[in-house]
C-alpha cells in the first residue's frame, strides 16, 4: 500500500479521501458512536449565540471566542446538526493532512517527494472517533500548524525580517483565540526561534507582539461590550481551577497513542542516530522534537481528558512516522511495521469504541437518550448537573451552560452584585424545567427566596415554573 503514495502525485490526495470517508462511514453508521457531552455544549453554545446572546456574558463557559464565533455560524447555517459539525472537522482535518504532507515536499523534509505523511497523518487522526470532531483543539491546532509551516519556512530561507517572523506570531495567538491550552505553544514559537531559526532580537519582538494581537483585539471587543471581566476569567482563570471532567481514563489514552508513540520514537532515532540528514533536514528534526515537547505541555492547562486534546501532536507525531516509513523502503522489518500501522491504528480506534460502548464506559463521555428525557422536548431547559440529554429537544435558557463553572457562579454568597446577577438572569429567561441534580438550585432558592415562588418542586430534582 505504501508504494502507492511513495510517488509524487497530487492526485493521491484523492485516495486520502476516500480512505477518510470510508473511516468516518465506519464511525458513524456502523460503529453508531453516540453524540458527545462537549459536542452538545457546542451545540447549545452556537444556538444561544444565534440568539444574540454574548460569549462569556451571556454564556457561561470556556470555549475559546473564536471557537464560539465559528460554532455560532455553524448553527447559522446548518442549525442543531451534529452531523454538520462532523463534515465541517472532517474538512479541516483533510485541510490540514493537504498542507502538513505540503510543508513536508516544500521544504524537502525527506529524500523523496513523497505522500505518505499524508496516508499516515489521515490514519492518525481515527485513531480515535472524537479527533475528527469539530472541537476548538481542532480549530486551534490548524493555526498551530500553519504557524509550524513559517518555522519550517525559516530553516530554509533564513531571510532578516521575512514576513514568516510575523504570522508566526499572529497564528500562535489566533490558536490560543481558539483554545486556551494552546497558549503554551508561545514559548515553542521563541524556544525554536531561538534555537533552530536563528530569530534575532528584533524578530523575537516583532513575533510577541504579533502573537498578542489577537488576544488584545478579543479583549477589546469584550471590553467595548463590558464583558472584559467575564472573558478573563471565564477564559483564562476559572477553567484552571475547577476539576477537570475526567471523561477518558489515562489507562485508555495510554492505549490509544502507544502505537503512534512507539513507531515515533523508532523514526526519531532513524532520523537521528542511523540516517544521514542535510542541515535543514536535521533543523526540522530538532523542530519537531521541540514541538512534540511543547504539545504535551498544553494538556495540562485543559479541564477536559480527552483523546482531542492530544490533536495538536499529531503533526510531530506524521513527521517521525513518516520518517521511519519514507527511510526504508524494503526488508521484512518495514513490511511488518506498515502493516502493524495500517491496520493497526483504525484497529485500535473501532475496538476501543465498541468496547467503551458495550460496557457503559462511554457514558462519563457520551450523552445519553433515553425516556426520561422526552419530558424536557420543546421547552426552555436549564440542567444543573452532568445529564446533557435533557437538552436534546430542548432550548438552553439562562446563561449557566457549562455545569462547573456555573455551580461556582450559582453558589456565591459574598458577592452581592453577582446575587443580583443571578436573580436577573432567572427572571428575564424563566426557564420552564430546572433540572437540579446536585441541589445547586435548592441552595439558590434558600438565598433568593423570592425566586421560591416562581417554582415549585417535583420529585427529588425537578423544578416547574409556575403557571401565573
Amino acid at each position: 500500500m505504501l508504494s502507492f503514495f511513495r510517488i509524487n502525485d497530487p492526485f493521491r490526495l484523492i485516495a486520502i479521501l476516500v480512505i477518510m470517508l470510508l473511516m468516518s462511514t465506519v464511525y458513524i453508521w456502523f460503529v453508531d458512536i453516540p453524540l458527545l457531552q462537549p459536542e452538545m455544549i457546542w451545540m447549545l453554545l452556537g444556538e444561544r449565540m444565534a440568539d444574540g446572546k454574548h460569549m462569556y456574558i451571556d454564556i457561561i463557559d470556556d470555549s475559546g471566542p473564536l471557537s464560539a464565533g465559528v460554532f455560532w455560524v455553524a448553527h447559522m447555517i446548518f442549525g442543531k446538526s451534529a452531523l454538520a459539525y462532523k463534515a465541517l472537522a472532517a474538512f479541516i482535518v483533510l485541510f490540514q493532512v493537504v498542507y502538513v504532507n505540503y510543508l513536508f515536499i516544500r521544504y524537502k523534509s525527506f529524500e523523496d517527494n513523497t505522500y505518505i505523511p499524508a496516508f499516515v497523518m489521515a490514519l492518525l487522526f481515527y485513531v480515535s472517533f472524537d479527533l475528527v470532531t469539530l472541537s476548538p483543539a481542532l480549530m486551534g491546532s490548524t493555526f498551530i500548524v500553519l504557524a509550524l509551516g513559517q518555522l519550517f519556512s525559516q530553516t530554509v530561507l533564513q531571510k532578516e525580517g521575512s514576513d514568516a517572523v510575523l504570522l508566526v506570531g499572529i497564528f500562535g495567538g489566533i490558536a490560543a483565540c481558539f483554545h486556551f491550552p494552546l497558549a503554551t505553544f508561545l514559548p515553542f514559537l521563541l524556544v525554536s526561534g531561538i534555537v533552530v531559526s536563528g530569530f534575532s532580537f528584533q524578530q523575537i519582538i516583532v513575533s510577541l507582539i504579533a502573537y498578542a494581537m489577537p488576544l488584545v483585539f478579543c479583549a477589546l471587543y469584550y471590553f467595548w461590550i463590558d464583558g472584559f471581566e467575564a472573558f478573563f476569567y471565564e477564559f483564562i482563570i476559572a477553567p484552571r481551577l475547577i476539576e477537570s471532567y475526567a471523561h477518558v481514563r489515562y489507562r485508555d489514552l495510554a492505549l490509544l497513542f502507544a502505537l503512534p508513540l512507539f513507531l515515533s520514537v523508532m523514526g526519531f532515532f532513524v532520523g537521528f542516530i542511523f540516517k544521514s540528514q542535510t542541515v535543514n533536514q536535521q533543523k526540522q528534526l530538532q523542530l519537531n522534537l521541540i514541538f512534540s515537547i511543547f504539545a504535551v505541555s498544553s494538556l495540562l492547562l485543559t479541564n477536559r481528558r480527552t483523546p482531542y486534546q492530544f490533536i495538536v501532536i499529531l503533526p510531530a507525531l506524521t513527521y517521525f512516522i513518516s520518517l521511519l516509513l519514507v527511510v526504508y523502503k524494503k526488508g521484512i522489518a518495514i513490511q511488518i511495521l506498515t502493516a502493524v500501522f495500517v491496520i493497526g491504528i483504525p484497529a485500535t480506534g473501532i475496538t476501543w469504541t465498541l468496547l467503551q460502548i458495550n460496557s457503559g464506559k462511554i457514558e462519563s463521555y457520551a450523552v445519553s437518550f433515553e425516556e426520561k428525557h422526552e419530558v424536557t422536548k420543546g421547552k426552555q431547559v436549564l440542567v444543573l448537573g452532568e445529564d446533557m440529554g435533557y437538552y436534546q429537544n430542548a432550548t438552553l435558557a439562562t446563561p449557566y451552560l457549562h455545569f462547573r463553572l456555573s455551580k461556582n457562579v450559582l453558589l456565591d454568597q459574598e458577592d452581592l452584585g453577582n446575587t443580583v446577577k443571578v436573580y436577573e438572569n432567572f427572571l428575564k429567561e424563566r426557564p420552564e424545567i430546572i433540572i437540579d441534580e446536585e441541589g445547586v438550585f435548592a441552595r439558590l432558592l434558600e438565598r433568593i427566596p423570592v425566586l421560591s415562588q416562581q417554582y415549585e418542586k417535583h420529585g427529588t430534582s425537578f423544578f416547574l415554573k409556575k403557571i401565573n
